[in-house]
Formats: structure tokens, sequence, C-alpha cells
């Protein structure tokens, strides 16, 4: 009984607070009231203008500032207020009117998307693909080779291919790495290892994949000059879409060097590795290269983002906010391009035979070439002058 009455009082009395603090707030000195503190709680904006210009008397500062002692009529938290909201007095002898804004709290909404939505959707994408390519595994099993082996085989791939493939997959297969460190290090890395080795591999993590970011940037452009004529898209395409490229069904639709499925990993990784690499160097180098500001402005001129229910885009962007929406877009982006290469590494290991020897030795056996790439070994043969092997040689 005595607890519901002691709870009634408290009730009653911090009502009573904040009906008149909310109406007159000369009763806490001009601080936020318990009604500030509830709505903030909830996620609701309030009118801090009662902080905002909290800043001092300028005029009594001024007569005070040439004598020793107190701060006249400025205090420190007035001064720091000052700074929070950017009406502090700051003269800066370079870097214009960026560098005078010394606080700057608008990444919160960044840093409550980074934990919450970036890392809850970005892992189940990567789980679920994971999850999808061991269930496909189950039922459908290794894509085999239906004809006997010749004992022959053919060049897929030189030596310069190969190693532009492996440079890029080895960097991408890093820089995924060292990223998800640096996204989910505070979450499980930390609890189960301890914080000092967290701090550790993830300094070490942002230095390596800083310059790993490099070799892959360059496997990249090798990637795009050396296979983009056999990447365009040809009518052979839309029959091997139509079966399904032979991996569902027993139909082993013809394809040159590249089929429609090889096709579309290659333009994802071009188009999304160079949407990749080019918001890292944004990261990289924040103040020479801002990118968000000039695209919002060119979106908002085609009015797609007012379709779209987003508003008008902001148009005028510190390098740090430019910064914080490079970084967002580089992890979703790198999330796409994660959960497609997953898929990929899984056709060319234990999804399919044979296909590890394209990128392993560059050559394949002339049966497993005639399943998957007969036009392509036609025009291998063709070259050649030999009708029967042409460029094959015996396997060991």
């Amino acid at each position: 009984m005595l607890r519901l009455v002691l709870a009634f009082l408290l009730t009653v009395t911090l009502g009573s607070a904040a009906m008149a603090q909310s109406t007159d707030r000369a009763a806490t000195g001009g601080a936020q009231t318990l009604e500030d503190i509830m709505a903030r709680q909830q996620g609701l904006s309030i009118d801090d203008s009662f902080r905002r210009s909290a800043t001092g008397d300028p005029d009594t500062a001024a007569a005070s500032s040439a004598q020793l002692g107190t701060l006249g009529g400025a205090s420190d938290p007035e001064v720091w207020r000052g700074l929070r909201y950017g009406s502090a007095d700051i003269t800066v002898s370079s870097g214009g009117e960026v560098a005078s804004v010394l606080i700057q709290d608008g990444g919160m909404w960044w840093l409550n998307w980074r934990q919450g939505e970036l890392r809850q959707y970005g892992g189940w994408l990567l789980l679920g693909t994971i999850g999808l390519l061991a269930v496909f595994f189950l039922l459908r099993g290794r894509i085999k080779v239906d004809e006997p082996m010749t004992g022959r085989t053919v060049t897929r791939f030189a030596g310069i291919e190969r190693f532009a493939h492996w440079l890029l997959a080895g960097s991408f297969i890093i820089l995924g790495l060292t990223g998800l460190a640096v996204l989910f290090g505070r979450v499980f890395i930390a609890p189960m290892m301890g914080k000092d080795f967290n701090a550790a591999l993830l300094s070490y993590s942002k230095i390596i994949h800083n310059n790993v970011a490099w070799a892959f940037m360059l496997a990249l452009v090798m990637v795009f000059v050396m296979w983009v004529v056999h990447n365009i898209p040809n009518r052979t395409d839309l029959t091997w879409i139509r079966q399904a490229g032979g991996i569902i069904g027993k139909a082993h639709p013809p394809a040159k060097k590249f089929n429609a499925g090889q096709k579309l990993i290659f333009w994802s990784v071009i188009l999304l590795g160079g949407s990749i690499s080019l918001s890292g160097l944004s990261l990289l180098f924040p103040f020479e290269l801002p990118l968000f500001a000039k695209t919002f402005t060119m979106l908002n001129g085609t009015g797609l983002p007012d379709m779209l229910g987003f508003g008008v885009l902001p148009e005028q962007l510190a390098p740090h906010e430019e910064m914080q929406f490079a970084q967002l877009w580089h992890a979703i982006v790198g999330f796409v391009l994660m959960a497609i290469i997953l898929a990929h590494i899984y056709i060319g290991s234990i999804g399919m035979e044979g296909a590890f020897d394209a990128m392993g030795t560059g050559e394949v056996d002339e049966a497993w070439a005639h399943q998957h790439h007969s036009l392509w070994l036609d025009e291998v043969k063709a070259k050649s002058g030999d009708a029967k092997a042409g460029e094959a040689t015996p396997a060991e």
C-alpha cells in the first residue's frame, strides 16, 4: 500500500513539474525540461532554441576580456554550446568555412543506420545467399560433364588473363573480409576475442583495406580491357537464358567464350566494382573527390527523388557528410557484389565439374569445352586449322 501511495505521489509531482516546466523554463534556469527529455527518448524533435541561444552575453564578455579572472559574460558551458551549434566566433587560418565547424553531430543518422539496417540487411544477404546455394547444391548436385573426357585439352585462358582474374579475386576477398571485420568487429569479434584484439585487428584491417584497394582497381581495369569484347550481349545469350544455361535440366545451350551467366557476372563486377572503387577513392580523398552533392543536384533536376518520396536531396554537403554518404554507398554496393561473387565462387568450384581448371591451369578438356562453350571451341579449332582438336594437347 505504501508503495502505491509513493508511486502516486511521484507521478503527480513529476507530472506537475513537467507541466510547469513546459510552460515556464525559468523554473529550470533555462535548461531543458522533463518534457524535453521524454520527447527526446521517444525520438521526437524538440525546439532547442532555449539552448542554442544560451551562449552568454558578448557585451559583458568583451568588457571583461581585458582583466584576469573569470570569463566574464561567457562560461565554459556557454562556449561549448556555441561551438556545438556553430555560432561561436571562430577564426581559422586555412580551410575556409568548413574548418570553422569544430563540432559536427549530423552523423548520428549515419551511425545509427550503419549499426542497424546496414549490419542487419547486409549480414542476412550474405547468409541468405550461402543458404540458397547450399539448398541448390543439395537439390541439383554437381553439374557433371555428360560426354566422356577426350584426354585432349584446349587453352581456355592465357597466363595474363589468369593473373588479372586472381589479382581481382584475391584483392576482393581481402577487401571483403577486412570490410566485414570493421563493420561487425565490435559486435562479434570484441565479445569473443576481447576489445584489445579487436582494436588491433581493425587497425591493421584499415591499413590493409586502403592499400589492397589499388590492386583491386588495377585488376578491374585489366579484366575490362581484356574481356569486354567477349562480353557484349548477342542472340546466343537469349537461347542460353531460355534454357537456364543447362543448370536446370539437361540441355546445354551453345555459347561463345563467355555465356550469358558469365556476362552477367562480368558486368556486375565491372559496374559494381567500379562504383565501389569510385566511392572508395572519395573516402580516401574526401576534400578532392566529393561525389554526392553533385549527384544529388543532378537527381533533383530529374524530379525522381521527389517522385519516390525522398523530397529534395541536399545539394550542399560538408566533406564529413560526403564521407558519410560515400561510406554507406561503399558498404551497400560491396554487400551486393559479395553476394554475386559467392554464387560465382560456387559455380567455379564445387558447383560445376571442370570449371576450376579454366582459371587453375588455363587448360580445359575438349569435352567440357564442347558442353559449355561449343561455339568458342569451334572458333578455336577454326583458327588453328585443326578441325579435330584445335590447340588441344594431350592431357597428362
